[in-house]
């Protein structure tokens, strides 16, 4: 007999949980969530979860409230006896904080791993971290998806006749190169020294974009400095157009604002994170198929690089 599914939402995340369930082809499951007036708060699964796999869809931005309902899920749910518990957390907070980058600060990704294998998560599934290594900080496993899956077809359905990928830092040097080998074009990275935090101090391309088409690569667009910076650079020295593809749309703080003003064309980004405004330059492509068609596979043991293969 086969266990039963569920899916689960958290508060964060729930129109995209539902999307998920629907391509999955099954009902969002019932919760709700108790506030308390402290700010305190207990979420509770409104059916029996006995013997399931518990899927608990939540992304963890911002990510102090929604780790810790995520964790409170995953304890209920072990506690009522689900068969196993997957957190997915199409975006993974605290992923930018994956090694120490100068004394006395922790490493808060090490820290959000052991945080949910002690709440009891059986496989945590998550798309574009941040760094790959965050990977080997569970003891259990990770289902590490990549949205060039979905941006690799629509770049090519732009039809761009001298395109070259771009890495907004040395960072992304690495996730540009992979786009560039699929796409067969060349690749140019920014090299930019930050002040601090979301503050860009000098910036500098290095690579040939006269004539170009450019489009950046990154994982992530918080507060759109980086991104704007860059396209108005490369623009400046020559560039014909420039579009960027970001997984995570964060666009915190001035960054709706900064894309306005901007001279970029477009910036493509995925529903992993519910958007707080609209915007003509910001274009969004779901990820619920892809989620729904992984987690069909993890429930029917099917090789999840195999299955992707196949459908290009």
């Amino acid at each position: 007999m086969e266990r039963p599914i569920k899916f689960f939402a958290g508060t964060n995340t729930k129109l995209l949980a539902k999307q998920i369930a629907n391509a999955f082809g099954v009902e969002l499951s019932r919760s709700s969530i108790v506030e308390f007036s402290d700010g305190e708060f207990e979420p509770s699964f409104d059916e029996t979860v006995r013997g399931s796999d518990v899927f608990l869809i939540q992304s963890t931005t911002p990510p102090s409230d929604n780790l810790m309902e995520l964790l409170l899920m995953i304890d209920a749910a072990k506690r009522a006896s689900a068969h196993s518990i997957i957190a997915v957390m199409p975006y993974f907070g605290y992923a930018r904080q994956d090694k120490k980058g100068k004394p006395r600060v922790p490493i808060g990704a090490k820290l959000v791993s052991n945080l949910l294998s002690a709440a009891g998560v059986d496989r945590i599934m998550t798309i574009d971290l941040h760094a790959d290594q965050i990977q080997g900080f569970f003891e259990l496993p990770v289902d590490h998806l990549y949205a060039s899956e979905l941006f690799i077809e629509d770049i090519n359905n732009l039809k761009l006749d001298d395109l070259v990928i771009a890495s907004p830092d040395m960072g992304g040097s690495k996730r540009a190169n992979a786009y560039g080998k699929l796409l067969n074009v060349g690749v140019v990275i920014c090299y930019k020294e930050r002040k601090k935090a979301n503050v860009i101090g000098e910036m500098k391309v290095l690579g040939n974009v006269i004539g170009k088409d450019v489009i950046i690569i990154d994982d992530m667009v918080d507060t759109a400095g980086t991104l704007t910076s860059a396209a108005d650079l490369m623009l400046q020295q020559g560039a014909n157009s420039v579009r960027a593809y970001c997984t995570h749309g964060i666009l915190s703080g001035s960054a709706y604002e900064r894309l306005e003003n901007s001279n970029i064309t477009e910036l493509v980004i995925t529903n992993t994170i519910p958007r707080k405004h609209s915007s003509t330059k910001v274009r969004e492509i779901s990820v619920a198929n892809f989620f729904a068609q992984t987690i069909n596979a993890v429930v029917k043991n099917i090789s999840i690089s195999e299955k992707w293969r196949s459908n290009q």
